[in-house]
């Protein structure tokens, strides 16, 4: 079992930035692959960044693609998403999860991801 907790969600202005958080449980024996989501009200969960358990690949979704960095430290169980040139339409609730199978790649699918956080609200006024 996989426990996930995500942190650093806020309100910032149009273009301003935030880092988000992903922390894993601590009694969990080895890194997972990671995916960041996020879901906007009265849309479809969206899958926009994943690394892989070593860090060694990573995806971007195209909607992120340029404004996105995603990073680990195995060592301290996080996984960061760094957010820059936010927009008022990046506005959503993003969730991390974890896959239990890829260990050196990733896939930006919902359906690839075995556990879940409960997410972290970002918004961003025009």
């Amino acid at each position: 079992q996989v426990q996930l907790v995500e942190s650093g969600g806020g309100l910032v202005h149009d273009g301003g930035s935030l880092k988000l958080s992903c922390a894993a449980s601590p009694t969990i024996l080895r890194p997972h692959t990671i995916g960041w989501f996020r879901q906007a009200p009265g849309k479809e969960r969206e899958a926009i960044s994943c690394i892989s358990s070593f860090g060694t690949t990573v995806e971007y979704a195209d909607s992120v693609k340029g404004r996105c960095s995603i990073s680990r430290d195995n060592v301290k169980k996080l996984v960061y998403l760094q957010l820059d040139n936010l927009k008022p339409e990046d506005t959503a609730t993003y969730y991390c999860a974890a896959d239990s199978g890829l260990v050196h790649s990733c896939i930006l699918r919902m359906t690839q991801y075995d556990y879940w956080g409960q997410g972290t609200q970002v918004s961003v006024s025009s």
